[in-house]
């Protein structure tokens, strides 16, 4: 991977702004998520029906990811972030319309999934600049930068939550975080040098990794099991985003606002646990802390599913928080221990926790129909629980152990 020759206070800007760039597509995916109640309201959907509908998220974002890798090595990774970012608020616009104005789910449908394609293309540019900072930096920065996500996702939750209470029509809310969005990145991108990722062979004596080398890096053991790994706990994280505030106002009987509540006491946790990641990191190593954090997602998750009260599941929803904040960055860490080809692993162990996006919707919307979205989150429970057994592949590679 070609990393650019910057001094200190260049990468100490880079490093600013890459944090900023984090919590944008965090807002944005929060200002969707927050407003999933009224959106389901005025198109008349069921459980089921929300759950095909999400599903054009998933799709959107497992077709960015799958090209993102082949755009960063040829565009560079700050192209592919702003690229990913415009496309995202252009989604975000035609779910707004199509959700409480044209009350059409096929429009909703649709605008998911370009939401999902440039959230998609951004989310591994964001991280291949991430790795790429931590390596300048010669410091573990990517659970900070994800901690960084998970304060856009926590202002978006708020910002949902403060237009459900002033009656501001989710369109008109789209196009506010929008705005938000555009002007934030006319700041940020001057900051980010161009060319991260591309692979042009850099510092490196080896030659850049033809296509289909990066198509093979699919079939690396260790790539496969840090994908499964991602895969669980970004179940953890996304069937919160889909469904926790419908959980909460289906399960326990709360007003759609203390659903948005509940989804914003989860981002907190999370952002909490993502802050003192690095710290953690360097003391107890990746493995460790993925293992306890599966542990507390574990409880978190029978709290929730097992709970008799809003309060009870509160604490539930914390301890859940706290156990998804380390799977997806601790996993797209260990998948960039590797210079060469860091887009292409990346990318691959993204897609891999996509996959939890893509099947998870539709699969909790359908047990949901059945058993209630309450029972059917034991199905994010087995998954956690799968992705604590094998953490021991995250750890890092020998003589890769700069940036844990």
């Amino acid at each position: 991977m070609n990393l650019p020759l910057l001094n200190g206070r260049q990468i100490q800007l880079w490093r600013m702004a890459i944090y900023f760039i984090f919590a944008l597509p965090g807002f944005a995916i929060a200002s969707w998520v927050s407003r999933t109640p009224t959106i389901r309201d005025d198109l008349g959907a069921t459980t089921s029906q929300m759950g095909w509908i999400i599903f054009g998220l998933a799709i959107g974002s497992i077709i960015g990811l799958t090209l993102s890798s082949h755009l960063i090595a040829h565009k560079g990774g700050r192209f592919v972030m702003i690229a990913g970012l415009v496309i995202s608020s252009i989604g975000l616009v035609i779910v707004g319309l199509g959700g409480s104005w044209l009350t059409n789910g096929i429009v909703v449908f649709l605008g998911l999934a370009v939401f999902g394609f440039g959230n998609g293309i951004c989310d591994v540019a964001m991280n291949v600049e991430g790795t790429a900072v931590e390596r300048a930096a010669r410091k573990s920065l990517l659970t900070g930068f994800h901690a960084a996500f998970s304060v856009g996702t926590l202002l978006g939750a708020m910002a949902g939550s403060a237009a459900i209470k002033l009656g501001i029509p989710v369109p008109v809310h789209m196009a506010l975080a929008v705005a938000v969005i555009l002007l934030s990145i006319l700041y940020a991108y001057r900051l980010v040098p161009a060319g991260t990722g591309k692979e042009t062979g850099g510092e490196s004596a080896e030659p850049p990794m033809r296509a289909s080398e990066r198509m093979a890096i699919w079939k690396e053991r260790r790539t496969i099991l840090i994908g499964i790994i991602v895969l669980g706990m970004a179940f953890a994280e996304g069937s919160a985003n889909d469904w926790l505030p419908l959980v909460m106002v289906d399960g326990y009987k709360v007003t759609p606002a203390l659903g948005s509540f509940a989804f914003g006491l989860f981002v907190a946790a999370m952002t909490i646990g993502r802050a003192a990641g690095g710290k953690l990191l360097d003391r107890f190593g990746r493995v460790v802390v993925l293992r306890a954090s599966a542990l507390f997602a574990i409880a978190g998750l029978l709290i929730v599913i097992f709970g008799h009260s809003y309060g009870i599941a509160a604490s539930g929803i914390v301890l859940w928080g706290l156990g998804a904040a380390f799977g997806f960055p601790v996993g797209l860490s260990a998948a960039g221990d590797d210079p060469r080809g860091v887009a292409a692993r990346v990318s691959a162990v993204s897609t891999a926790g996509y996959l939890a996006f893509l099947v998870g919707p539709p699969l909790l919307g359908i047990i949901g129909d059945s058993v209630s979205l309450l029972r059917a989150l034991i199905v994010v429970l087995v998954a956690v629980t799968v992705a604590g057994l094998l953490s021991q592949a995250a750890k890092p590679l020998e003589g890769k152990e700069s940036s844990q």
